[in-house]
């Protein structure tokens, strides 16, 4: 009998043992009792501007129950946000004003302490609470630009130079904003706190303006727009008609070699395929190679005017405005970024500046393709190569010869296709290949900007 009841008490214990040890195992594995501390994006030293909304990102995987925003100037302290969450959030985005009662005045160090508690049932349902505190650094002056030197004028489709001077000790970022969306980052010049930059006004937009904009860690922002003399220029529209020659030609074999797989399109469904899908691509993959600008600083920029291909005759214009049409219908349409030179076949095209060789293989339309980078965001480009004299990683000097002309891509007849970029945007070759603007617009504005540094 005896032996029965501790057998019975040593299998109640048992029992209440496994469940004790299963209710522990529960409470380490669930999300109920989880022990992870809310996370908070706020940085140790934080400048403010004290007019802009401070912003503060806190997150947990189980759900916030309760945050709190409290500042202190070393004497006095005010709770500037609390929020209480009856369903909890695992995300809460805080955007702190300062306060308007004449807190803290003229005191240019505070404290802010953010208090972050879960909905977890850790600490006997207590939760998890996590404490950040950073020091508020109080900063309300916006950073000094002022431009030293800029090109008169810009041409639609054309290029331009600003060189400025920008400082603030907590700089964060520096760009020159236009008018279309586009943005321009400016390279270190000559001494500290100057710099310079291109600018580009696409053919297909309207109007042009810019500014350079500077902000700092705080919010501050400076805007000084760059004075201009704006030029408009129109560029040449034309229709062309499509022919089954060349839908079943030319096209059939693009699309054949780039695209098998769309083999099955009809005639003008290739078409539209290669001059909009597979063109879009192409100038896609050119973009991202010529956005890209040099962060060292520089002290001289040059070139030479660009003679790309000796006795080359011009056979296509920069800009023009292609519609084309099938049985007098309108069926799509491009614009012709560059401009084409025909010699003989397969004649040499040189190089007419130093540059590295970014880029040389196949891009669909544009055929072999060759683009050299020569600083300060300026890109040289030569398509339809039958092909090359370099690759990808060389260094090439003035008059080196880099490639032939060809048919490959969409060309018809042996020529080369010349492009020139600035940061990404595709300008008017001709400016580049003209000595008087060169130096009226570019050369001769670094240096009159460099005696204006040096006074």
């Amino acid at each position: 009998m005896r032996n029965q009841r501790k057998s019975a008490s040593g299998i109640i214990l048992g029992v209440v043992l496994f469940l004790l040890i299963g209710g522990v195992i529960y409470l380490f594995n669930s999300s109920m009792f989880e022990r992870e501390e809310p996370t908070i994006s706020l940085e140790k030293e934080v400048e403010w501007n004290l007019k802009d909304p401070l912003s503060v990102s806190i997150k947990d995987n189980h759900g916030l129950k309760q945050v709190r925003a409290t500042l202190s100037d070393g004497e006095n302290s005010v709770i500037l946000e609390t929020k209480e969450f009856k369903n909890p959030e695992k995300m809460a985005d805080l955007n702190i004003s300062f306060p308007k009662t004449g807190f803290g005045a003229n005191k240019k160090l505070f404290e802010l302490t953010i208090e972050a508690k879960d909905a977890s049932k850790w600490h006997f349902f207590a939760g998890n609470t996590a404490v950040s505190k950073s020091i508020i650094k109080v900063d309300t002056k916006r950073p000094d630009v002022n431009i030293v030197g800029s090109s008169y004028r810009i041409m639609k489709g054309g290029a331009a130079v600003v060189i400025f001077r920008a400082v603030d000790d907590a700089m964060k970022s520096l760009v020159i904003e236009t008018s279309f969306g586009r943005k321009f980052y400016p390279t270190p010049f000559y001494k500290d706190g100057y710099y310079i930059s291109l600018v580009a006004w696409p053919t297909q937009v309207s109007s042009f303006s810019a500014s350079i904009v500077a902000k700092d860690r705080a919010g501050n922002m400076t805007r000084t727009p760059i004075s201009y003399y704006i030029q408009d220029r129109k560029y040449r529209e034309s229709t062309i008609g499509l022919q089954d020659s060349f839908l079943d030609g030319k096209i059939a074999d693009l699309v054949a070699e780039m695209a098998p797989e769309k083999n099955g399109l009809g005639r003008l469904e290739k078409f539209k395929f290669v001059n909009e899908t597979m063109r879009a691509g192409n100038e896609n993959i050119i973009l991202k190679i010529t956005s890209k600008t040099p962060i060292e600083r520089i002290s001289e920029f040059s070139m030479k005017p660009f003679y790309p291909l000796r006795n080359g005759k011009v056979v296509a214009s920069f800009g023009d405005h292609r519609f084309y049409e099938y049985e007098k219908k309108p069926v799509s349409e491009s614009y012709h970024l560059g401009l084409d030179l025909a010699s003989n076949a397969q004649s040499a095209m040189q190089t007419s500046n130093d540059g590295l060789v970014v880029f040389a293989k196949e891009n669909g339309i544009y055929g072999n393709n060759v683009i050299i980078s020569h600083g300060l965001g300026v890109y040289s480009l030569y398509g339809h190569c039958s092909s090359y004299m370099v690759k990808e990683g060389d260094m090439v000097k003035a008059g080196d010869s880099i490639a032939k002309t060809g048919l490959t891509g969409l060309a018809l007849g042996d020529h080369l296709h010349f492009g020139m970029y600035v940061q990404g945007v595709d300008v008017r070759p001709e400016e580049w290949m003209d000595s008087v603007w060169l130096k009226e617009s570019i050369f001769s504005v670094i240096e009159s900007a460099k005696k204006t540094i040096d006074r």
